[in-house]
């Protein structure tokens, strides 16, 4: 199915959020670093995450992958912390840890016992600026993302299409490269492309660090000047826009590899959300997703694949958040003896039916109580609050907005819905691409390479 952003979204139900428990306390270190600390007293644990803005998006051609890359060489060590020492000193101290690259940001966390939080720091804060980036460990590296691709990408057919999904819908926004990198991108890179990415984004000033748990925030406060506030700022590369021309035309992408069944993606350009005060429409897109794609009761599910038979699974997603432009999509896997263009005539089919009737009171409802449910849900995980402050930050949006989405999500109407819907499901925006099932081979699996372990977030879902 479609690989959105994992953790991070998933559909409607992992964007929600409302208040819990404490608001949000913002500083900023002299030296520009953002710190967002929520206090959660009903555990003694903490969740520390540092984000960099700085993810594939921000990479040039020719260098696709090295914001992942990096991320790998992030944990071969500094000059006082040993290749390996970083994660075996979390896990000694009970807690656990890893990484995440995404098109937006790249991010780094841990979750600890609260009074072992200085710890992150002081392992984060070294990092940050103290980085051993040899050549030896490079070349050993470097061998692992390639064999990540071949294991996420190259040998997973639905993955191959999403990624030229990517590539065809968009013409001139960054977001048109895979977060992974392009093998040949792979092949070619050294070490001084990973330098050069460091040495760019990896400074204070373009960091936010979030922290959820039983703390308080002063004494948060003041343990991140002691071990991040030394760190000096450094001068930012300007960031060009790199807008995306309209479509004019419907786009098709066909991809033959082996498989046992077809596949389809379809994407639609829409917005994101830019002004959380005014913005409507990506509330009313989630919400749309959600009458897709909310469950056992959705109408894709209830009709294409419990009624129709044309299809063994039928999805929906998109993500409001994000620094670039939007995508929504629909995808799925034609029931046997179908093929993808007859899942494609269903699901147009549920899409001409919601543009002419509209959403019901009861299928509305429905989705208003999934938002409510969601939002208990999440109270529960520490982790998915930090996520969702590191990655309003790290986009630009207020995090102090946080606490109205489930609000502007109750207030979208039927007739929102069915406006974006007539609005921006129409061909002149859309991209298909099919997968085209070809013999299966018979080799044996691929065996997963040592230390493959940090991904992008398609990768942590």
């Amino acid at each position: 199915m479609i690989p959105f952003k994992g953790l991070l979204t998933s559909g409607l139900l992992c964007l929600m959020s409302a208040p819990v428990f404490a608001a949000v306390q913002v500083f900023e270190l002299s030296n520009g670093l953002k710190l967002y600390v929520k206090e959660d007293h009903r555990a003694p644990v903490v969740v520390s995450q540092v984000w960099y803005r700085a993810g594939s998006m921000d990479e040039f051609n020719g260098t696709t992958g090295v914001a992942h890359v990096l991320e790998h060489m992030m944990f071969k060590g500094t000059h006082d912390v040993p290749t390996g020492q970083f994660s075996k000193l979390i896990a000694a101290a009970g807690g656990r840890e890893n990484a995440f690259t995404a098109r937006d940001y790249t991010a780094y966390f841990q979750q600890l016992q609260k009074d072992r939080l200085e710890l992150a720091f002081r392992l984060e804060a070294d990092r940050m600026h103290n980085l051993n980036l040899s050549a030896d460990d490079f070349a050993k590296e470097i061998k692992v993302v390639m064999e990540e691709r071949r294991l996420r990408t190259d040998d997973k057919p639905e993955a191959r299409v999403y990624e030229q999904l990517m590539a065809s819908a968009f013409d001139a926004s960054p977001y048109r490269r895979p977060v992974i990198g392009w093998m040949n991108d792979l092949e070619q890179m050294n070490v001084n492309d990973a330098r050069d990415w460091y040495r760019r984004w990896y400074a204070p000033n373009n960091a936010t660090l979030v922290v959820v748990g039983d703390v308080r925030a002063d004494e948060v406060k003041t343990l991140a000047e002691r071990y991040f506030g030394p760190i000096a700022a450094q001068p930012l590369p300007t960031r060009k826009p790199q807008q995306e021309p309209a479509q004019a035309g419907i786009r098709r992408v066909s991809i033959k590899a082996p498989a046992k069944l077809p596949y389809l993606v379809m994407a639609y350009h829409v917005p994101v959300l830019r002004d959380v005060q005014t913005d409507w429409e990506p509330y009313a897109l989630q919400v749309l997703a959600a009458v897709l794609d909310g469950g056992d009761a959705a109408r894709l599910t209830r009709n294409l694949v419990r009624a129709q038979r044309v299809a063994n699974e039928a999805g929906a997603g998109y993500d409001a958040v994000a620094r670039g432009p939007g995508l929504f999509l629909l995808d799925g896997t034609p029931a046997e003896g179908k093929t993808a263009a007859n899942l494609e005539t269903a699901l147009r089919a549920q899409l001409v039916l919601l543009q002419r009737e509209g959403v019901s009171a009861d299928e509305l409802q429905r989705v208003k109580a999934q938002v409510v449910a969601a939002d208990v849900f999440q109270r529960d995980s520490g982790f998915f609050q930090a996520m969702q402050i590191g990655e309003y930050a790290t986009v630009g949006l207020p995090v102090a907005e946080l606490d109205a989405r489930v609000q502007k999500l109750q207030a979208v109407t039927a007739e929102q819905v069915r406006d974006v819907a007539r609005k921006y499901l129409v061909d002149d925006q859309l991209t298909v691409a099919t997968l085209d099932p070809q013999p299966l081979d018979k080799q044996a699996p691929r065996t997963a390479v040592p230390g493959m372990r940090h991904a992008e977030p398609e990768g942590m879902r």
